[in-house]
């Protein structure tokens, strides 16, 4: 089988298998990214994610993370949403989620679809495969727009003319030689609609993120208290952000998921932050079961919630945070005592203005 063919026969059989779109690279693409990534973790920018300081030598070439590959198939998975995910901000005392973790885990569906077309690929052809769906340090978005999956932002994540900003990506590395696609170009223009509409401020310039000041890393990554500078801005996000992906115009050519295993359970759309705060660790495990949120644990999580609260301007969940004032873990009680005195200061400015 001559390689042009195995290659369209490739990409037919990726959108077969319900990928959104399939492109191809080669792992030496990405000559920028050494670079840029040392200039990241020079300036700090990581915060406590120490593990990309880790193993840069491969995060930074993925040739030399696997020798023997030749090409890098670069798969996007959609998972556009049914709703606008900026409307439950206007809802304070309900809970802002990130779209990608309202259902299931998009690791396990994802993986399993690239197996999938792995296990094609091999059937196909001689030759080896290692499949990566943010498992392994591998420059997935510069892979991307080398493959022409899309480009990467302002706000640093891949957008495509299809597909907008609500797409997973996931890579099959080969030692198949398989025929490259042209990279994409950057189609942001003029537009600083994901830089303006950041609460944090985490863009200190086009194209660079700094994460210590990021929702997503704040809610996620970052363990022990956050900056009291920072919980006031993070209104009722709880996990995650959508912010910058949700105001690129590039999203007019989105669609709604059709995976229905990314489509939102009701109950994680826009839960009511009393709820969420009372969620032991049996709850909390069980209630999210199956979802990447599990992985940030109860103490993390309701952490989160009670920033939440603090933000709400509601002094009626005041009880709600005072109840976790003595909780063990002391980065929850911490919280829970700066959302009671920030629903104090609150309740005090309603009364004077009523007198």
């Amino acid at each position: 089988m001559c390689v042009m063919d195995l290659t369209a026969r490739l990409k037919a059989q990726a959108l077969a298998e319900g990928f959104s779109a399939c492109q191809i690279c080669r792992p030496w693409d990405v000559p920028e990214v050494p670079a840029r990534l040392q200039a990241f973790l020079d300036a700090g920018h990581h915060g406590q994610m120490g593990w990309m300081a880790e193993r840069t030598q491969w995060r930074g070439a993925p040739q030399v993370l696997w020798p023997e590959a030749q090409s890098v198939i670069m798969l996007a998975e959609n998972y556009g949403p049914d709703h606008d995910p900026l409307e439950v901000l206007e809802h304070p005392e309900q809970a802002a989620i990130s779209v990608y973790a309202q259902h299931r885990d998009y690791h396990d569906v994802v993986k399993k679809r690239l197996k999938r077309l792995a296990r094609w690929l091999i059937a196909e052809a001689d030759g080896e495969v290692k499949v990566f769906v943010d498992t392994a340090p591998v420059p997935e978005k510069p892979l991307g727009q080398a493959s022409g999956l899309g480009w990467q932002g302002k706000h640093t994540n891949l957008v495509s003319r299809d597909l907008g900003s609500w797409f997973f990506i996931g890579s099959v590395f080969t030692t198949l030689d398989l025929v490259p696609d042209a990279a994409e170009v950057d189609h942001c223009g003029s537009c600083r609609a994901c830089l303006n509409v950041c609460p944090t401020d985490a863009f200190p310039a086009p194209y660079q993120l700094d994460a210590r000041r990021c929702i997503s890393y704040l809610t996620i990554e970052h363990h022990g208290p956050v900056d009291e500078e920072l919980r006031g801005l993070m209104g009722n996000r709880i996990y995650g952000c959508d912010d910058c992906l949700a105001v690129c115009p590039w999203n007019k050519f989105a669609s709604r998921a059709a995976e229905v295993k990314y489509h939102a359970r009701d109950d994680l759309r826009a839960p009511r932050l009393a709820e969420l705060a009372q969620l032991d660790d049996a709850a909390f495990r069980a209630m999210f079961s199956g979802s990447p949120i599990k992985r940030i644990g109860r103490n993390r999580f309701v952490r989160n919630v009670l920033y939440a609260i603090g933000n709400s301007g509601a002094p009626s969940l005041r009880p709600v945070a005072q109840g976790l004032a003595n909780d063990p873990d002391e980065t929850v009680a911490d919280a829970a005592r700066w959302a009671v005195l920030r629903l104090a200061d609150v309740a005090n400015t309603r009364a004077g203005s009523d007198d």
